[in-house]
């Protein structure tokens, strides 16, 4: 991408994770950099979105930043930001500055750092992606999922964008990411049932679709059976699902209940990244399931963190505590780490102002 003069180019990377280089500081003898010189911050930012229940499987409202304890491999670390439900995100620490890490910042340094609305547009916002199996699995109840899936995007009024997929030996993207219920709507009336389920390997493009949007990601998948056509194993799809945010759903009829293997792997891959699993028996049971997930979505605490430093390029555990005595009988369910993504937000600001006049992607 060319930057124009008077331009700065700001990359967010990391999990998100950035890294920054700039041009060198000029000697004496030589001329001012050139405005065309381009500066990359980088800051690590993890994020989490923790489901808390009590000993009734009830949500527990109403907690505030200070009843989490967030520990990576056994380090601690600080709660920047923190939202509940629908409401706005709140940054409660600032970003390091100059590409340091959250351990070596000093609040008094005038570094470059992620503003309030650009951290926010980083953190904040749901995107849901709907899976849909399509195989041969589903000639049975094909009409009855359509319905259930119909109705719980219908009421999926947290959702900032949705998309719909539905997969057999392939995946078929009907519907991309967007803000438009009736075009996902139609997306899901012009599903046909047919061939062999090749489940993980379509779930794993999902993931690296969902992978490249900012702020909560979500993929609920509708499965009628086992996989019996896919390459991928579960465990990649898992792996990748957490280091990119992205929790599972699996939303699945009593057909595959009865594989105790696709069971069991079902409810590994949705609890490693915070998730769950349901069993239907019957298409109100799917309607039933549907409306768990919708409850859960709007019931989720949104917390991120700025990781101290910390030696370990791969696998990186997270544990998520509550530190009151009075929850002590509550549960809390995230994602239980994650390996280190090159994911992307960029922004392109003016030099002179100051003023962002870019825009704010991932890849």
């Amino acid at each position: 991408m060319a930057i124009s003069k008077g331009m700065l180019l700001f990359t967010l990377a990391g999990c998100l994770g950035l890294s920054v280089c700039q041009a060198p500081v000029a000697k004496a003898q030589e001329p001012p950099v050139s405005l065309d010189s381009h500066i990359q911050v980088t800051v690590d930012l993890v994020q989490l979105n923790v489901a808390v229940t009590d000993s009734h499987g009830n949500y527990v409202t109403g907690l505030q930043p200070s009843d989490f304890t967030i520990v990576e491999d056994g380090i601690p670390e600080k709660v920047a930001t923190f939202g509940e439900g629908n409401e706005p995100t709140r940054q409660l620490v600032e970003a390091p500055p100059k590409g340091e890490t959250a351990g070596d910042h000093d609040p008094s340094d005038s570094g470059a750092r992620l503003s309030a609305a650009e951290l926010n547009s980083v953190v904040s916002g749901a995107n849901v992606f709907v899976l849909f199996d399509t195989s041969n699995y589903m000639y049975r109840g094909f009409v009855f999922a359509q319905d259930a899936i119909s109705d719980f995007i219908r009421s999926l009024e947290n959702a900032d964008r949705i998309a719909f997929y539905s997969y057999s030996r392939d995946l078929s993207r009907a519907t991309r990411l967007t803000a438009e219920r009736e075009q996902v709507l139609r997306g899901v009336r012009s599903t046909v049932a047919g061939d062999d389920a090749a489940l993980y390997n379509c779930l794993l493009l999902t993931v690296k679709d969902a992978a490249q949007y900012n702020g909560r990601k979500v993929i609920v998948v509708f499965s009628n059976g086992p996989d019996n056509a896919s390459v991928v194993p579960p465990e990649d799809v898992a792996e990748l699902a957490q280091s990119t945010g992205t929790a599972i759903y699996m939303v699945s009829t009593q057909q595959a209940e009865l594989e105790p293997i696709s069971t069991a792997v079902f409810d590994r891959m949705t609890a490693a990244t915070g998730g769950k699993a349901y069993f239907a028996r019957s298409w109100k049971d799917e309607q039933r399931a549907f409306a768990s997930i919708r409850d859960d979505l709007a019931h989720l605490y949104s917390l991120s963190y700025y990781p101290q430093p910390n030696p370990n390029r791969g696998w990186r555990s997270i544990t998520v505590k509550l530190n009151s005595p009075r929850l002590k009988n509550c549960h809390v369910r995230t994602r239980n780490g994650y390996r280190l993504q090159a994911s992307h937000v960029t922004k392109i600001a003016d030099a002179s102002t100051g003023a962002t006049t870019g825009d704010s992607s991932s890849k």
